[in-house]
């Protein structure tokens, strides 16, 4: 009940949401997702009632297991989806390497900059400067590995790492739109976006009327007679589940931090369940059992309410001692953040590099769906390859697999913050030169994007 509880009021808030997008002009003009908006309705509702000492059938805690699961399932979906970069290839991977390394920068700044920030405030909070390694798994990916990570943090014995995290991921997706919206229209305005076209009614409003209404086909891979095709793609993800919870007590096994911090990644055990059972499929020959469109909606439901469960699962009550050390560290790596992405986004070199920096910005203060909501701003009609390159970035993505070893050593106490730090700065430089050898990181255009 308790569970069946949190999805119910999740599910009223993303109603609620559907409606305010459509009627009021600000979150229309916005264009700010529903699920964001019932986020922030569903914060105040749940913490509300926490207040007032009634119960609601549910709590914070359950939104917080909530969360690592849908991620984990958006993780597998996502694996099982099939994707390719049929056209353009060269100019696609050249995008991808960019975003892929300069989000990889990202990844590695934000840390040391959070981490140096709340040493300095040390003699005004309480809050330990570890906890500012959480930032990279909030702004860079999202609510989902922000809850995973902090969960692995706190059996590490840092309490409340989980709802610090998530707070992180919150405010990032905040800013993602509060400053990634206007930063599109102002180049709109300026006449970079080539493909911006008109922002239709149906756009604005969040949804679409009955006339406006299109069949939109998916392929009916099994008989209803028989079982459903959702049902059966379920069910794939199911298996995928159980084979990742194998593959984490495998890893357990490993010595030190490292069993531990592996096998609590459900979600990249997910990817590779899932990897492995599309591998199966297809070498049995039943891989036309999956379709991609469908698989690409179930990821969508579970981003959606992985994000509206992100802001319900935050409790104020555990986070109001630390509120203000972590309004600023978020402030700054919001700054931070826009700089390194218009700065670099500048310097790839290509038609789309405005488009690029937007989708980049986006994904670096949430995730790539909200990176490409961005993009559709200026590209409604996906003209440019940005989207893919975004899709695509995510092999180079895995060049921050350090990054993370790194922090969590630090939180395991297997290495100091010093030489934590010091391994961080290094990874940051790596990813420069990167960015120099892979000719991402190159002269500014006297004209500006173009």
């Amino acid at each position: 009940m308790n569970l069946m509880m949190a999805f119910g009021w999740a599910g009223v808030m993303i109603c609620i949401g559907v409606y305010l997008r459509a009627k009021i002009s600000v979150l229309r003009n916005m264009l700010v997702p529903a699920s964001v908006i019932a986020g922030i309705l569903g914060f105040g509702f749940v913490n509300f009632f926490l207040y007032a000492g009634i119960s609601i059938g549910t709590d914070t805690q359950m939104y917080t297991a909530i969360v690592n699961h849908l991620f984990t399932i958006s993780f597998i979906s996502i694996s099982l989806t099939e994707s390719g970069l049929r056209k353009e290839k060269r100019h696609v991977i050249k995008g991808a390497v960019a975003l892929g390394f300069i989000w990889c920068l990202l990844y590695a700044l934000t840390p040391l900059i959070a981490a140096s920030i709340l040493a300095v405030l040390g003699k005004y909070v309480t809050i330990n400067v570890i906890y500012g390694m959480l930032v990279p798994f909030a702004f860079c990916q999202g609510p989902g590995q922000a809850a995973a990570y902090g969960a692995i943090f706190e059996q590490y014995g840092w309490q409340n790492a989980s709802a610090v995290a998530i707070t992180f991921a919150s405010i990032g997706f905040i800013v993602a739109f509060l400053i990634g919206i206007p930063a599109a229209k102002t180049g709109i305005k300026k006449g970079i976006a080539r493909y911006c076209g008109r922002l239709d009614e149906a756009v604005l409003k969040g949804y679409l009327k009955k006339n406006e209404q299109i069949e939109y086909a998916v392929r009916e891979t099994t008989c209803s007679n028989n079982i459903e095709t959702l049902a059966f793609h379920f069910a794939l993800i199911g298996v995928c589940y159980i084979l990742a919870v194998g593959i984490s007590k495998i890893l357990g096994f490993l010595p030190g931090f490292m069993g531990t911090s592996m096998s609590s990644m459900m979600f990249m055990n997910g990817m590779y369940a899932a990897c492995l059972v599309k591998w199966f499929m297809k070498k049995l020959n039943i891989d036309f059992l999956q379709e991609t469109t469908l698989q690409s909606k179930i990821t969508g439901w579970a981003a959606d309410y992985l994000i509206v469960c992100a802001f319900m699962s935050v409790s104020a009550g555990v986070i109001s001692e630390w509120l203000v050390p972590i309004i600023i560290v978020s402030a700054v790596t919001t700054i931070v953040t826009f700089f390194v992405c218009f700065y670099f986004g500048q310097r790839i070199g290509g038609e789309n590099d405005f488009e690029r920096t937007l989708g980049l910005y986006g994904t670096c203060t949430g995730t790539v769906p909200s990176g490409i909501s961005l993009v559709r701003i200026v590209d409604p009609y996906f003209k440019t390859t940005t989207a893919i390159e975004l899709g695509a970035c995510n092999f180079v993505m895995l060049a921050s697999t350090p990054v993370y070893f790194i922090i969590l050593a630090l939180a395991s106490g297997s290495i100091t913050l010093t030489k934590a730090m010091i391994l961080l700065a290094v990874c940051v430089l790596i990813y420069l030169a990167m960015l120099k050898i892979t000719k991402s990181w190159g002269i500014k255009p006297i004209c500006g994007y173009r």
